[in-house]
């Protein structure tokens, strides 16, 4: 489930890479770094996790787990691998544009949600959103919100694409995960509900 939901939720961002019609926040921020210093995307996307980590690590003494390095080392490598398989075909009409765009964006929060649900270890940026919403009493959507507007104004200062898409999905995904997460939590505990029975016979 923690692995699987790292894939789509990369997948999800390529999706909304090749759609053009705006990327994640984050995306625009590492896009932007890619096209001010060079190396690629999940190289980037790497490079920003450990620095989060680093950050969350001094200023909210969140503890660094092996979950929350293989969440970063995973995700990067998806989102490289994707994107050079080139699995996601470049969209011709403008409706096919913000289909796919559409699609990434539902995909990216479904994934988000997948792999968190097993609590195996949040991302850099998914584990400050956490700590944030526990330890100030805020919920996930306005936490992800502020977090997100910033990082989106930094990516736009290095020169990361911006658009209405950019927008969109800074204002959908809070509210979309806060729905995803309960959902395979809820997958989680029957899985789990059903293996705990056969563990017993078999001890």
């Amino acid at each position: 489930m923690f692995i699987l939901g790292l894939f789509i939720g990369a997948f999800g961002c390529v999706l909304a890479i090749k759609a053009n019609l705006g990327v994640a926040p984050w995306d625009t921020f590492h896009i932007g770094l890619q096209k001010t210093f060079g190396l690629t995307i999940g190289i980037w996307s790497q490079i920003v996790g450990v620095i989060v980590i680093l950050s969350s690590y001094v200023v909210a003494k969140i503890k660094p787990t092996f979950g929350m390095f293989l969440n970063m080392i995973c995700f990067g490598s998806f989102l490289d691998l994707i994107l050079w398989w080139n699995l996601v075909p470049e969209p011709g009409s403008i409706w096919t544009r913000l289909i796919m765009f559409l699609i990434g964006v539902v995909v990216m929060t479904i994934g988000i949600g997948m792999y968190l649900s097993p609590r195996l270890g949040a991302g850099p940026r998914d584990s400050f959103m956490l700590a944030m919403n526990e330890r100030l009493g805020w919920s996930i959507q306005k936490v992800r919100l502020i977090i997100e507007i910033t990082v989106l104004l930094a990516g736009a200062a290095l020169g990361g694409p911006v658009s209405i898409g950019t927008v969109l999905i800074a204002i959908l995904t809070g509210p979309l995960i806060q729905r995803t997460i309960p959902f395979w939590q809820m997958v989680m505990k029957k899985q789990y509900d059903l293996i705990e029975p056969v563990e017993r016979q078999a001890g």
